[in-house]
């Protein structure tokens, strides 16, 4: 067994070599022996997987090994990650629930998302299952499994979103939707079909070999069909998914993209105005302007470390009813359950902008024009990543810097801020800067240069997710 699968907020690898019919039968049964262990009793798993060529595969060989310690499957079918969350939010009987996914990694990979009881499942919990699955210390049983597709009721309750919205105001919307070829397909076209206004769908036919684009809606190449449509047709704006829909991007109706914590700045505004005060999480890679913008309207701005498993226990442990990534996974707790839901952000998109009275294009061309990097992404040796962090920190506490060290060094200046940190699940440093001109950000980067150099590191070649 690889241990390096097991990953910080879950399992992932190469399908066939690392997630073989055993290795795979084996982490089911280990999942299910420490379900059966804290519970006292064997109980039910929701699973549901994404379109990927091996996740069938997966899916069977995760089911025999769950069976083989006594616990039941609950077969959801081919579905976005977000059903399988809801399923296990809204059905009393299930005690877990396993996503097979390889989100919006190469087609050659897959993975498994996991929920707890009702907490997430990440860090000492993969690694102790991990453990288990190395040594085949589990229980045993019988168990079997049971087909219950809940795709009507999930659309049913994304529906949700729109309530307090009079329909008719809603009538000339103009959308297009991107669904990547992703497992989110069949669900956004029955719920187009019960949205008002007018609605395109982009490649909603379930396809794992993703023929049209990957589908990863934070890479901007990605959103060009998106984009094109929206231009020909003059529409409103468009919405487009990941591999497994718990990850959102958008266009305006004048193409330019709406990023994650852009997103983030429309939903806590609509938010704010019913809910003075509230706690607003963001990661610690957005936009000054995001935290800024929150403040203005009455809200706490919170930043946290990068990870939706970290996200989603820091809204439970502030209340927060609202928090997001700048990589698309926002999270809504105020009116929904507080997972990352990709359809139901699109949802309330639609919402957000109605009760603000002003079109998505709008509130966008209203958004200060920061000037950001990309997320720079490059190797560094897995021994050396978080010490060489470590030094940097060091140094900038010893200097006059205004610094946050929440997730990595995030350093304030006159020009703007830039960040350095560790990524949890790769060997590799993150770095972005943002500033009001380019001439700012230039000094930014230097400044992110000089910290690698004194650590003997460079910006090398950008790495993938």
């Amino acid at each position: 067994m690889n241990t390096n699968i097991f990953r910080k907020y879950d399992i992932r690898g190469i399908a066939a070599d690392d997630l073989t019919d055993e290795v795979v039968e084996n982490i089911g049964q280990a999942y299910a022996t420490k379900m059966i262990r804290e519970l006292g009793q064997a109980g039910k798993v929701g699973v549901g997987r994404d379109a990927r060529g091996s996740s069938d595969r997966l899916f069977d060989a995760l089911s025999r090994g769950l069976n083989r310690a006594g616990v039941d499957v609950l077969d959801l079918g081919m579905v976005p990650t977000p059903l399988v969350y809801f399923a296990k939010f809204t059905r009393e009987d299930l005690q877990g629930a396993i996503m097979i996914t390889g989100s919006h990694n190469p087609a050659n990979y897959n993975g498994f998302k996991m929920v707890f009881q009702g907490r997430p499942f990440f860090g000492a919990d993969i690694q102790q299952l991990g453990e288990v699955a190395a040594a085949g210390e589990w229980e045993d049983g019988t168990g079997s499994v049971i087909d219950r597709p809940l795709i009507d009721a999930y659309v049913e309750r994304l529906l949700e979103g729109l309530d307090g919205i009079d329909p008719a105001s809603l009538a000339d919307i103009r959308i297009d939707w991107d669904a990547g070829n992703g497992s989110a397909g069949p669900a956004l076209e029955k719920l187009v079909a019960r949205l008002p206004g007018e609605h395109h769908v982009l490649y909603a036919e379930v396809d794992g070999t993703f023929p049209n684009h990957h589908p990863d809606p934070t890479v901007e190449e990605n959103l060009a069909d998106l984009r094109a449509l929206v231009a020909e047709k003059n529409l409103d704006f468009g919405v487009a998914f990941d591999g497994d829909g718990d990850r959102i991007g958008a266009i305006d109706g004048e193409g330019r993209v709406i990023w994650g914590d852009q997103l983030l700045m429309i939903y806590a505004e609509d938010l704010l105005q019913r809910s003075k005060g509230a706690t607003i999480i963001a990661d610690v890679k957005a936009s000054r302007a995001l935290f800024d913008h929150v403040a203005a309207h009455g809200g706490q701005p919170l930043m946290w470390k990068t990870g939706h498993s970290l996200i989603k226990s820091k809204m439970k442990e502030t209340g927060s009813p609202l928090a997001g990534e700048m990589s698309g996974h926002v999270f809504f707790a105020d009116e929904y359950y507080g997972y990352d839901d990709a359809l139901y952000a699109g949802v309330r998109l639609i919402a957000a902008a109605a009760r603000l009275g002003k079109s998505v294009t709008e509130l966008r061309a209203s958004m200060p024009p920061m000037i950001n990097t990309p997320e720079m992404r490059f190797q560094v040796d897995e021994s050396r990543k978080f010490a060489a962090i470590g030094e940097i920190a060091e140094r900038i506490a010893a200097s006059d810097a205004v610094a946050d060290t929440t997730d990595g060094v995030r350093v304030t200046t006159d020009d703007g801020w830039w960040l350095l940190r560790a990524s949890n699940t790769q060997d590799v440093l993150v770095a972005r800067a943002e500033s009001e001109s380019e001439e700012g950000l230039a000094r930014l980067v230097a400044q992110i240069d000089e910290q690698l150099a004194a650590s003997g590191l460079e910006r090398g070649p950008q790495a993938g997710h």
